[in-house]
């Protein structure tokens, strides 16, 4: 049996009220279980009449063992960069569209937490990208993704020139509208828009997915996930580009930036029902036959 969880966070979608609901009926279900619950401070904002304690993402982190987070797939993404350095696991609450790392309705919540509670759950470990962007030799950001890390333009119609290096090695030069460095779990977000392959999420691989290439014959590549990815922004005076991590953490890049990507040595805990199965995911969410 694995282990069971005796101290829960509740985590939900930022600044949106509609979380109330499903907040409600989990502090009421877990009000009769040998539980104890903290709210996260910022969910507390947007559900005022809450009646519960509340704590930063920080001391959830390190005085609870499991996170209940609600909302979608972006809730999850931003709860995971958060706890990421703590041991706490996490559970996903769909009230959003896709759903591919919140698996649990609403409505079938209170029968998967009985079992989850009673220790009858499936732990599922992600790896997350650690970004650091470099500018004239000096460290001028940080950030991490548990999905993808993308150079792109920003806000003009034209083109970028990056290059990229693997592991110090030269890979090559594209004019684009951007890069995406995704994770096995960022398979199914952006860089399969982008024509990247699926990746199951236990593969220890990153993709590398040239968005609009001007060149044709630059296509996705897989490389090793323990590789180190560094993209060089092109370019004389270009200042036109970005890089975002998870689509939701921005930073301009001038021409020179360097922007380098590794493995984070520090895992998600993911956790799932036991009938959980990406591959009914897969078809469900992708409308497969």
């Amino acid at each position: 049996m694995a282990e069971e969880f005796t101290s829960i966070g509740l985590i939900g979608k930022y600044a949106d009220a509609s979380v109330g609901a499903t907040l409600r009926g989990l502090r009421d279900y877990l009000q009769g279980h040998d539980v104890d619950v903290l709210l996260d401070e910022a969910t507390a904002e947007v559900w005022p009449d809450h009646d519960m304690t509340t704590a930063s993402r920080p001391h959830i982190g390190e005085h609870c063992d499991l996170a209940i987070v609600v909302g979608g797939d972006g809730t999850l993404l931003n709860a995971a960069r958060s706890l990421a350095n703590y041991r706490i696991a996490l559970l996903g609450i769909n009230l959003g569209r896709l759903g591919f790392l919140t698996d649990i309705s609403p409505d079938q919540m209170q029968d998967k937490l009985d079992a989850i509670l009673a220790g009858e759950y499936r732990e599922d470990r992600r790896f997350l990208l650690h970004t650091s962007i470099i500018r004239d030799g000096e460290e001028l950001s940080e950030s991490e993704a548990l999905n993808d890390v993308v150079v792109h333009k920003w806000d003009v119609a034209r083109m970028i020139e990056v290059e990229t290096y693997v592991d110090g090695r030269f890979l090559n030069t594209v004019r684009s509208d951007g890069l995406i460095v995704s994770t096995p779990t960022g398979s199914t977000a952006y860089a399969l828009s982008g024509g990247g392959p699926i990746l199951q999420p236990s593969l220890d691989a990153v993709i590398l997915v040239p968005i609009c290439p001007h060149t044709l014959s630059h296509r996705p590549i897989v490389v090793h996930g323990e590789s180190e990815i560094e993209i060089v922004v092109g370019g004389a005076g270009q200042s036109h580009a970005q890089v975002t991590c998870d689509g939701q953490i921005n930073l301009g890049l001038v021409s020179g930036d360097r922007v380098q990507i590794k493995k984070k040595p520090h895992e998600a805990r993911l956790i799932h029902p036991l009938d959980h199965d990406y591959f009914h995911i897969l078809r469900a969410k992708l409308g497969w036959g």
